[in-house]
């Protein structure tokens, strides 16, 4: 693809703009030709703007600060050499050809029931490459991708998914199918990524690339070298589109088997007949396929899911994959979807909770925060735990959620009054209020705890299909939710 000449060092406002302007571009024609393959986008990975703003996007992350096994991080390099030399080097090992990814750095993060998730920690370098390539490949992958997907995808969130079922199951698809992959990012095919990504990207260096982060390998804890012959590094950059594109083979799935169910009035007249209709929902690799029929209609879409997956090499997970009639409820992405009857009439709704899970979650955070920093001031513990509250209520303000909001209201509290009494076992009840519990409320100078219960629930708009991207609005602002 011919762009021009790029400006040897453009600004920050300049590379954003180019960017923006060649990713509508791209987006724009692959929307038009869906068979288009693309070519001679390798020049768009080494191209100054492109590797500006992928720095930038890297730079801006908290894994900035984290070292891969070169044992760099960002301000290693701002006070090295600096950015400008960095990124100029970079370009010139990408132009000819001598650019190698390095192993990822294997870190294990603790998860709920003891178990471990796996992370690939990059080099900075390696970063602003996988960077790169996103910025270059996402706008074109988008224009395949599914409406049914949510997850990792610009301009969409997981409320988008929530509100998505929430709206089925109001229609009559009241069998839900939980469904969870078994270590999607660890066991998915580079053969059937490589396949999907050659449908669109006729670019052979742009291909080498993508497979070489995907052979690059693993260093693990213990110093050992591993080879990747499967599986995408979770944590990488790159990884989630990667996911997204080699699961859209089951988005791809569902929006033919929706289209041959026909018209509005085709599909009724099919589930007049005894035959069902069904619909799927994905965010990353957690989804639900919402079944307008019989419980045994979900349980052989079970066989059919798990057979389309199996062409990635991916399998159902036993433990994590149930069918339920959304009477009884269901928990997605940390909320609970039930239907029931609404207080104080006979009219039956469906409505959307935080799961107890999701509450125990925030609940252990808080009981951790006021257990262990009793040597910090109030007003260190109250950041962290404003931090925390203002982030889970602004998740979770979209559903019923005002009496889950009024007893973490409560919960946390009580854990601040027993926090303080335990700090100043010396001072007397009526002292402790007058220096910190003004107006019965924890506060220490200028800052206060936050107030979960004062929350104002607000009802999510349900956008269905016509969810744009940041390339049909073409603003400068949307560039950033690109990444």
């Amino acid at each position: 693809m011919n762009t021009g000449a790029p400006p040897p060092t453009p600004s920050l406002e300049e590379a954003q703009a180019r960017v923006l302007g060649i990713q509508t571009k791209l987006h724009q024609r692959a929307t038009d030709d869906p068979l288009r393959r693309f070519d001679d986008l390798f020049n768009l990975v080494c191209d100054p703007a492109f590797l500006l703003v992928a720095w930038h996007r890297v730079r801006g992350n908290k894994g900035a600060r984290t070292a891969g096994v070169d044992g760099r991080t960002a301000r290693d390099i701002e006070r090295g050499h600096g950015v400008e030399v960095f990124l100029a080097d970079l370009r010139a090992e990408l132009k000819a050809r001598r650019y190698a990814p390095l192993p990822v750095r294997e870190r294990q993060i603790p998860k709920p029931g003891g178990k471990l998730r796996r992370l690939g920690i990059a080099t900075i370098r390696d970063r602003v490459v996988q960077a790169a390539c996103k910025l270059v490949l996402e706008p074109i992958l988008e224009a395949d991708f599914q409406p049914c997907s949510y997850g990792f995808r610009p301009g969409r969130r997981a409320q988008d998914a929530i509100e998505e079922i929430r709206y089925l199951a109001a229609r009559s698809y009241e069998w839900v199918l939980e469904a969870d992959i078994t270590a999607c990012f660890d066991e998915l095919s580079h053969v059937g990524i490589m396949d999907r990504l050659r449908r669109r990207i006729g670019d052979r260096r742009v291909l080498a690339l993508v497979k070489a982060f995907l052979k690059a390998g693993i260093l693990a804890e213990d110093g050992g070298w591993r080879e990747t012959t499967t599986g995408a590094p979770q944590g990488g950059i790159l990884s989630p589109l990667l996911s997204n594109l080699a699961l859209s083979v089951l988005d791809e799935h569902a929006a033919r088997a929706w289209q041959a169910m026909g018209t509005v009035s085709q599909r009724h007249d099919r589930r007049q007949r005894g035959e069902a209709t069904w619909r799927l929902v994905r965010y990353a690799d957690d989804f639900v396929v919402m079944v307008a029929g019989t419980r045994a209609h979900a349980e052989a879409l079970t066989d059919e899911v798990a057979a389309v997956l199996a062409t990635l090499g991916l399998r159902l997970s036993e433990a994590k994959t149930s069918i339920r009639h959304i009477d009884e409820g269901v928990c997605f992405l940390g909320w609970r979807i039930q239907r029931h009857q609404q207080r104080g009439s006979q009219r039956r709704y469906v409505y959307t909770y935080p799961s107890k899970k999701a509450l125990a979650a925030v609940k252990a955070t808080v009981r951790t925060l006021t257990t262990t920093m009793r040597n910090q001031p109030l007003t260190v513990l109250l950041h962290r735990l404003n931090w925390v509250l203002r982030g889970w209520t602004t998740y979770f303000r979209h559903g019923s959620s005002s009496a889950t909001f009024d007893y973490l209201r409560a919960f946390t509290w009580r854990r601040v009054v027993c926090w303080l009494r335990h700090k100043h076992p010396r001072i007397s009840w009526k002292e402790l209020r007058r220096r910190y519990l003004p107006g019965w409320w924890p506060t220490q100078g200028a800052v206060q705890m936050f107030n979960p219960g004062a929350v104002g629930i607000v009802r999510y708009r349900y956008r269905g299909a016509k969810i744009p991207t940041p390339w049909t609005s073409g603003t400068l602002g949307s560039l950033a939710c690109a990444h």
